[in-house]
This record gives C-alpha cells, structure tokens and sequence, in this order.
C-alpha cells in the first residue's frame, strides 16, 4: 500500500467516525430540544452542540462529496437527493398533518421540512461547486464567505429553497472539499490534538458560565438577519463573529475524534438512515407526551441514552437492507427514462 493509499485511509476512517460522532449529537440535540428552556444544563449542552455539529456536518458532506461532483457519478447522486428529498418531504407532512401536527411548519415542496433541509442544501452545494470549479480555492472560499454574510440582509423567510442555510454553510463546504487530510495530520500531533479536545470541553464550560444570552437563532443559520431582529447594516459583522465561533468550536471538537479504525468507523456508513429517520422517532416522543414525565437529571440521562441508542440501532445493517429502497432509492430508471426520450429525440 502506498503512502497516498494508506493516508487516505486513515481520512476515510477519521472522517466517518467523525460522522458518526455528529449524527449522535444530531439526534441528541434533537431529543432534548423541548426542555432546554426548562433545564439550564440542557440549554449550555444544545448550545455547545450547534456551535459545531452543523458546520463539521456540512465539511464532512463536502470531503465525502469531491469524489462525486462531476460527470455521470455526479449527476447520479444529484437526482438521489432529489428523490430522497421528495419521498421524506411527504412522508414527514403527511404524518405532521395526521400525527405530529406540529406548529408553524410550512407544508410546501419549496420550504424543506425541518431537518431535510440538509437534502435541498446538499443538492445545491454540489451545484454552486460545479459553477465554481474553475476558480480557485481561495475565490470559491472568498465568494463563499461573502455570500453566507450577504444573504442575511435578503427581506424574506430563510427557509424558502433553504436559502439561508445553504448559502451561510457554503464555507463549511468549501472547506471539505479542499480538505487535506495529510496537513491535517500534520498539525494534529498527539499534544495538539488534545489541547483542542480541551479546548472543546472548556467552551462547554464557557458556554454554561457565559453563553446564556447567546441567541440561538444565529446558530441555527436558517433566518435572515430582519428574522433575528438585528435591521442595523452591520449586522454581517455579527455573522462574520459566528463563523469565528463556529470555526474555532469546530476545530476543537475535531480533538475529540479518533484516528483508529473501530465499530464507530463501520456505524459512520450508514449516518443517512440514522439522519432520515431519526426525526420520526423524536416526534413520535413529543406525540406521546413523553417530555410531561422528563423532570429529573435520572429522566435527562435516560432520554440522552436512549438517543444514543436509537443512533446506533438506526445505523444497523440490518435496518440498511430493510429500508435501502426507502432511504437510497434507485434513481437508474430516471436514467433510463431521460436516456430513452433522448433517444427519441434524436
């Protein structure tokens, strides 16, 4: 094996642990969000979380992307997105409006429900990046970067098309696909490596001591700058403050992940299914009245391990063959079908 093949490896192992490690904080997030405003400790641990989770998911999407960008492959996984994006967009409205029956959530194809924004985003991150491919990394960083800042100031809702997200997270994927894991490796010596694990842990603290009044809409990257209520023209600079908190978050929460090839490694896979479907579970939970019984530190670190462990069951093999049709479905017969009215055309 060369030295290439062996460091791309090791990137490959690093970064599905990683991966894992975020949907684990996904879900997390996601289950404990109804009692944040009642449990303090809840709130400094949600607001820990998405000062990374998002970004690193985002550079990870774009590592794992590269490959896959141009030509037949890029086409091929462009029209899964769309797909899989239609199929859940209906599955979670149909269930909302039988079900879940959530409030505020805007049942249309052109504002992606809750957390498939990440779907609409993803689709167009690929295509913002085949726009961007003959200029330079430090262009399509800088354009990024601007563009993330510029979209606030746009006067509408930030969910329509997923807009905000998309552009505010473009830098995070920029980054991922440029990223080089060997100077990564490079700089992250063992003593580096946990001084930045450190560092994570001690914003965590910082955050519970500090960060209370820090607004979590400005985490979130999905509102517009009139949305957050800053209408002053410098409220790009604010954004331009967050990204520096997230980049640094972001790069002291990669202390915390390993190099070496474990279970964590193989679950890291299969992080769609557990993405996809996690959503169900967790508005099944509030349906139930299960947050009314939540009262006690015993009844947060049960809720916490069951998250946990709803990650790991949802990223089973088992449950991949069980629902790939659902999950990853086929797009060959689109291919088909656009090759054949080609065809006709000709």
């Amino acid at each position: 094996m060369t030295r290439e093949s062996s460091l791309d490896l090791r990137g490959e192992t690093f970064f599905l642990n990683l991966r894992f490690m975020l949907i684990v904080t996904v879900f997390v997030a996601n289950a404990m969000e109804p009692l944040i405003q009642e449990m303090s400790g809840l709130h400094t641990l949600y607001q820990w979380i998405f000062s990374f989770h998002m970004p690193l998911f985002v550079l990870v999407t774009g590592y794992f992307a590269r490959t896959s960008l141009n030509g037949a492959a890029g086409r091929k996984m462009l029209l899964q997105i769309a797909l899989q994006y239609i199929i859940f967009q209906s599955l979670y409205s149909a269930l909302d409006a039988s079900l879940f029956h959530v409030n505020n959530i805007q049942h249309s194809f052109f504002a992606p429900y809750l957390l498939l924004w990440f779907l609409a985003s993803h689709a167009f991150w690929r295509l913002l990046m085949l726009g961007m491919s003959r200029w330079s990394r430090s262009a399509q960083l800088a354009f990024a970067v601007t563009a993330g800042v510029a979209v606030g100031y746009l006067q509408l809702d930030g969910i329509w098309f997923s807009i905000s997200r998309t552009f505010v997270y473009l830098p995070f994927f920029v980054i991922g696909t440029h990223f080089s894991f060997g100077a990564f490796v490079k700089l992250y010596q063992q003593y580096v490596k946990i001084t930045a694990a450190a560092a994570s842990l001690l914003l965590l603290a910082l955050i519970g001591l500090f960060g209370r009044d820090l607004p979590l809409g400005w985490l979130y990257g999905s509102m517009t700058y009139m949305q957050l209520g800053a209408h002053d023209w410098y409220a790009g600079l604010f954004r331009l403050a967050v990204y520096g908190l997230q980049f640094a978050a972001s790069l002291a929460f990669l202390g915390l992940v390993p190099y070496r090839l474990s279970r964590m490694t193989d679950l890291g896979r299969r992080t769609l299914y557990a993405f996809l479907l996690h959503g169900f579970i967790v508005r099944a939970a509030a349906v139930s009245g299960l947050y009314d019984y939540i009262t006690s530190p015993a009844g947060v670190a049960l809720l916490l391990a069951g998250a946990v462990g709803c990650t790991v069951l949802l990223a089973q093999p088992a449950l991949r063959r069980l629902l790939n049709p659902l999950v990853e479905p086929s797009v060959d017969w689109i291919i088909s079908l656009q090759r054949a009215a080609l065809r006709r055309s000709l």
